[in-house]
C-alpha cells in the first residue's frame, strides 16, 4: 500500500515500460502486466490524488489507533487499585456484592452485574441514571467479591467495559470528542483505505523488479522504495481495517447491516419475555429484588451456570414488568464467549437460550472482525499488531508526502500526475470500470461523494487549461 505516491516521472509518462516483464522469468508475467498496463495510469494518478487528499485523515486515524491499541494495557495499570484484589477463599455471593455496591451508591438503577470472572478480580456493578455520568455511559461500582468491599468507582462504557482513559481514546479515534458529525472523519478515512491499499499494490507488483531494490538507493528512489515495500507487506492488514471500520461507520455501515439482512446474515436475538406476571416487582433492581418473591441475582446465576455460560458473564436485570433477566457471556477474545441466556424472574426458569455456535456466519465473521479490529480477539498479540499497523500507516504517509516534496523541480512543489490517464483505458474496460465505481461510491458514500467531486473539478480544471491554450495558439 502506498499512501501517496509519486513515480518518477518515467513512470507518468512511459507507463508501458514501468510495466515491462523483462526482470521476470516467468511465461505468465507479461501477459499480467501487459492486462495491467492500460489502467496503471489511471490508478497512479488516482492514487497520488487520494494519497495527498485523504493522508491527513489516515494520519490522524492511525494515530488515534494507534493509542486505542495501547489503553488497553494501560488501563491495567492505571486501573488497578479498582480491577483486582487479593484472592480469597471464598466469594460471597452475588446479591451481598450488589447490595454493598448500592449501599456506597443509592443513585442511578441497577442496569446490569458482572461477577468476578477471575480469582484476583472484582465485580462490576453497573448503575445507569447517576447524576454527573454521560447518559451513553454507566458508573461501574468495582465490589471485592470475598469482603464486598467498594473498591471504587468509574465511569464505563460500550461491551468491552472500557474505562474513562480508554473511553477517552476511544472518542478520539472514533468521532474527534466532536459526536455525529466527527464520525465523518473515520469513516472517510476508512472508505477511502482500501482503495488507496489496493491502488498501491497493483502500482508496486507492475512495477519492474529492479527498480522496486531497496539496497544501493538513494533519495526518492529509496523514499518509494522503503515506502512500495513497508506498503506491501502491510496492504492486507489495511483493507482489513478498512472493511471492518466500515461496518460501523454512519452512511456505509447502514448499508452493510441492511445487506447483511437481507442475506440472511443478521445477529440474532434472545426471546427476553418473562413467562408469567411479575408486575409486582418488575419495577425494583436487582439490589432490591432480593428481599421480592421471585428469583433472584443468585438464583438466575446458577440458572445461566446450568446451561453452561461460563465466566465471563454479564446479568442484566428485567427492563420492565413484562420481561426476563438476561445473562450473557461477555469474553471477546479467543475463543469467544457469546452465548445467552433469558430467565423468568418469577420462576428462575431459563426462557430462552441462544447460543453463538447458532449464528449465522455473516454473523460470526461481523463480530469476528469487530473484536479483531478493536484489539480484543487475541488479547496484546492483537494489540501489537494493531500498533504494527498503525505505525506502518504513519511512517506510509510521511513518506508519501516525503516523496511528493521530492517530486518538485527547483521552485515547483509536488508536481502532479498529468491528466488524461482514463483516455489510455479502451472501452471495453473503461466502461465496465465506471459502472463498478458508481455501484460502489453508491453503497459507501464517503468514497463516491468525494471521487465524484474531485472527477468534477479535475474536469472543469481540465477544460479551462484547454481553452487557456486554444486562446494562447490563436493569439499567436
Amino acid at each position: 500500500m502506498t499512501t501517496a505516491p509519486s513515480p518518477p516521472s518515467d513512470e507518468a509518462t512511459q507507463p508501458a515500460s514501468s510495466t515491462s516483464p523483462t526482470s521476470t522469468t516467468s511465461p505468465a508475467a507479461p501477459a499480467a502486466s501487459r492486462g495491467w498496463a492500460p489502467l496503471r495510469p489511471l490508478i497512479l494518478r488516482l492514487h497520488f490524488y487520494a494519497g495527498v487528499l485523504v493522508a491527513p485523515f489516515l494520519l490522524v486515524a492511525a494515530v488515534t489507533g494507534l493509542l486505542y491499541a495501547a489503553s488497553f494495557q494501560a488501563e491495567k495499570i492505571v486501573y488497578a487499585d479498582e480491577l483486582t484484589v487479593s484472592a480469597g477463599d471464598t466469594k460471597l455471593p452475588v446479591s451481598e456484592q450488589v447490595a454493598a455496591a448500592r449501599r456506597a451508591h443509592p443513585e442511578g438503577t441497577v442496569t446490569a452485574v458482572r461477577p468476578s470472572p477471575e480469582a484476583d478480580a472484582t465485580t462490576r456493578v453497573l448503575l445507569s441514571g447517576v447524576p454527573g455520568v454521560d447518559p451513553d455511559h454507566t458508573l461501574a461500582v468495582f465490589v471485592d467479591p470475598y469482603t464486598a468491599k467498594v473498591e471504587g468507582a468509574l465511569e464505563q462504557y460500550g461491551s468491552t467495559g472500557a474505562l474513562p482513559l480508554r473511553t477517552w481514546i476511544d472518542e478520539l479515534h472514533r468521532d474527534l470528542h466532536l459526536g455525529e458529525p466527527g464520525r465523518l472523519y473515520s469513516e472517510l478515512a476508512a472508505s477511502w483505505l482500501w482503495v488507496i491499499a489496493a491502488g498501491g499494490l497493483v502500482l508496486w507488483f507492475s512495477r519492474r523488479r529492479a527498480l522496486r531494490r531497496l539496497r544501493g538507493t538513494t533519495g526518492r528512489r529509496r523514499t518509494l522504495g522503503l515506502h512500495g515495500t513497508v506498503g506491501a507487506w502491510a496492504a492486507a492488514g489495511f483493507l482489513f481495517l478498512s472493511a471492518t471500520g466500515l461496518t460501523w461507520s454512519a452512511y456505509a455501515g447502514a448499508n452493510i447491516d441492511e445487506l447483511r439482512t437481507s442475506l440472511g446474515g443478521a445477529t440474532p436475538a434472545l426471546a427476553a419475555t418473562a413467562a408469567g406476571d411479575h408486575a409486582e416487582h418488575g419495577g425494583t433492581s436487582p439490589g432490591d429484588r432480593q428481599a421480592a418473591p421471585g428469583a433472584g441475582l443468585d438464583e438466575v446465576l446458577a440458572a445461566a451456570r446450568a446451561e453452561g455460560l461460563t465466566d465471563p458473564v454479564e446479568i442484566q436485570p428485567p427492563a420492565d414488568a413484562s420481561s426476563a433477566y438476561v445473562v450473557k457471556q461477555v469474553q471477546r477474545s479467543w475463543p469467544g464467549k457469546q452465548d445467552s441466556v433469558a430467565v423468568d424472574p418469577a420462576t428462575g426458569e431459563v426462557l430462552d437460550v441462544l447460543r453463538f455456535a447458532d449464528y449465522p456466519v455473516l454473523a460470526k465473521l461481523t463480530r469476528w472482525g469487530i473484536d479483531l479490529h478493536s484489539g480484543v480477539l487475541f488479547g496484546l498479540v492483537n494489540q501489537i499488531a494493531l500498533m504494527l499497523l498503525a505505525a506502518s500507516l504513519i511512517l506510509l504517509v510521511l513518506w508519501g508526502y516525503r516523496m511528493w516534496w521530492q517530486r518538485g523541480r527547483g521552485s515547483a512543489f509536488g508536481r502532479p500526475i498529468p491528466r488524461g490517464a482514463w483516455a489510455e483505458v479502451p472501452p471495453q474496460i473503461l466502461v465496465p470500470l465506471l459502472a463498478a465505481v458508481a455501484a460502489v461510491g453508491y453503497f459507501v458514500p464517503l468514497l463516491g461523494i468525494p471521487l465524484a467531486a474531485f472527477l468534477t473539478v479535475d474536469v472543469v480544471l481540465g477544460e479551462i487549461a484547454h481553452r487557456r491554450g486554444r486562446r494562447t495558439y490563436a493569439a499567436k
